[in-house]
């Protein structure tokens, strides 16, 4: 349970989260469960064993569908199941990235695609295929994850920044055009969240030093901080915000 707040209006709601299984989007799944939503996630690895601890650890199963979201009509699929299993999808969280680094000699046509296949293309067409279900129910709300890392001008994964990126424009358009149907569009824009493969690949001591030497606030985000600002954009706490990019960094970009 969030340390801070309790969303009510969250309970038995129909919640459809990408990457759900692991990092940042397992923290997502639990922050959902923990509010009694009904929450189902697509993850391309096997969630089976942390599916298990939700349910003994909660009494509240999700419900976890193995699909690679660059297969968009695998994905409508797993939308479907889990519509019919929990009711129609009013919170939709498009969570999964892959933040791969890369250089910009040699990187391919293939590989530029197939990076955003995964870090932009999704999130078009899960909104896409919730829109009906969320027109039925009178509204509902859709939660893009961006980055702050093009903001901060970051490189070594070019393709990535540029998804990310395109993901606040993309948040924007569809808030505009989706707004008439009370379905709420807004961008989640964290900083460096040190989860496990942060640690495992990047976060060495040299490049968090430099990292907390740009940032505000003197603590390290962590899984929780980000799960608390997306049950905030899901829940009608937040009814009149869309079309907006909610940055949680600890104060290391400047939004407005």
């Amino acid at each position: 349970m969030s340390a801070y707040a309790t969303f009510h209006d969250l309970r038995d709601t129909s919640v459809f989260i990408t990457g759900g299984g692991s990092g940042i989007g397992a923290a997502l799944t639990e922050g959902f469960l923990e509010q009694g939503a009904r929450v189902a996630f697509v993850q391309r690895s096997d969630a089976s064993a942390f599916v298990n601890e939700m349910a003994e650890k909660h009494g509240n199963r999700p419900l976890f569908m193995q699909c690679d979201i660059v297969d968009i009509e695998h994905l409508r699929a797993c939308m479907a199941q889990a519509a019919e299993a929990h009711g129609p999808i009013t919170k939709l969280v498009n969570n999964a990235a892959i933040d791969t680094r890369h250089p910009i000699e040699g990187y391919t046509v293939a590989e530029w695609d197939a990076s955003l296949a995964v870090n932009l293309r999704p999130h078009f067409f899960t909104t896409q295929a919730a829109i009906p279900g969320m027109r039925a129910a009178g509204g509902g709300s859709v939660i893009n994850f961006s980055s702050v890392s093009y903001m901060m001008g970051n490189g070594g994964y070019a393709s990535y920044v540029s998804a990310k990126a395109g993901i606040t424009g993309l948040t924007r358009g569809l808030a505009r055009d989706l707004g008439k149907d009370r379905i709420r569009v807004n961008a989640l824009m964290p900083g460096w969240v040190l989860t496990q493969r942060q640690k495992d690949l990047w976060a060495n001591p040299e490049a968090l030093e430099a990292h907390m030497k740009r940032q505000a606030l003197p603590d390290y985000l962590v899984e929780d901080d980000i799960t608390d600002g997306v049950l905030f954009l899901a829940s009608n706490t937040s009814r009149m915000m869309t079309g907006q990019a909610l940055v949680i960094d600890g104060g290391v970009v400047v939004s407005g």
